[in-house]
């Protein structure tokens, strides 16, 4: 089992930036993928994006390119969701996940992943 847990998010005004991170701990060498994901309340759980460990190749939801940057560190099993340009519609909780899968068609679903963190918040807000 990995244990996640997120930190970094926080308040923000439109505009500004933000770094969350997420730290892994126990069986890390199983995660062949660490990927974000994001959950407003009442709504399902959303896809940002994901990263090999391999390769260090990321990928992200079609409406976050360019705007989003998902890095890790592995020799550290660190996470990292690198924020640009926020709006108010980037408001919601952030999870970090933790995959053996490396089939990217099946990464957006949260089904493929088995260790999650409890999240953080983000509020984007003038």
């Amino acid at each position: 089992q990995v244990h996640l847990v997120e930190s970094g998010g926080g308040i923000v005004q439109p505009g500004e930036s933000l770094r969350l991170s997420c730290a892994a701990s126990g069986r890390t060498s199983r995660q062949d993928t660490m990927a974000w994901f994001r959950q407003a309340p009442g709504k399902e759980r959303e896809f940002v994006g994901p990263i090999f460990r391999n390769t260090g190749r990321s990928y992200y939801a079609d409406d976050l390119k360019g705007r989003f940057a998902i890095s890790r560190d592995n020799v550290n099993n660190m996470l990292f969701l690198q924020m640009d340009s926020l709006a108010s519609k980037h408001t919601t909780v952030y999870s970090c996940a933790s995959s053996s899968t490396i089939e990217l068609s099946s990464l957006r679903s949260n089904l493929s992943y088995t260790d999650w963190g409890q999240g953080t918040q983000v509020t984007v807000s003038s």
